[in-house]
């Protein structure tokens, strides 16, 4: 025989479970490489990524290194994409299929990705490059996730990174 307790807490958690429901969905992005002008210039590598409000690592979504570099030694310095490399990248077999690529020269570059099923809640889309014999920059644009969900939002740098734009669509 059940408690009273548990006659109550059984339709609440039941309502709780089903009020989690996840949506997947596209995203695309464009992310700058702005053209710096200095001495020895190398082109960054960068990390993309979505994260929890809690800024735990929903999925990476690219991460754009020196690939062809021999005895995999490109894989050396991705450390230094710092918070990337902390949260997941350190954890990851390279190169992920789908998502490592080459190093982008100066220009806007297309980033098209499938989401995973997500929660609803707040999400945060973030971008990471780092340069050799340059700077380290990070971009956070926030975004809440629900059902026939369109975001469009867009974030610049200030050195190492230029116009960053959102465009995801929940399904």
């Amino acid at each position: 025989m059940k408690s009273k307790t548990t006659q109550k807490l059984i339709p609440l958690v039941a309502t709780l479970v089903s009020s989690a429901t996840s949506y997947a969905g596209d995203l695309t992005a464009t992310i700058e490489v702005p053209r710096l002008d200095v001495a020895e210039y190398h082109r960054p590598y960068i990390a993309a990524w979505v994260e929890a409000a809690d800024r735990s690592i929903v999925a990476d979504l690219a991460v754009w290194y020196d690939v062809e570099m021999p005895n995999k030694e490109g894989e050396t310095w991705l450390k230094d994409i710092r918070q990337w490399w902390r949260k997941s990248g350190r954890n990851k077999e390279l190169p992920i299929d789908g998502i490592s690529g080459p190093t982008k020269p100066v220009g806007e570059h297309s980033l098209d990705a499938q989401l995973p099923k997500m929660n609803t809640g707040s999400y945060y889309f973030v971008v990471e490059a780092s340069r050799e014999v340059g700077g380290r920059e990070l971009i956070r644009i926030p975004f809440d996730w629900a059902e026939n969900t369109t975001i469009k939002q867009s974030a610049t740098g200030e050195r190492e990174l230029g116009k960053i734009t959102l465009n995801i669509q929940s399904k």
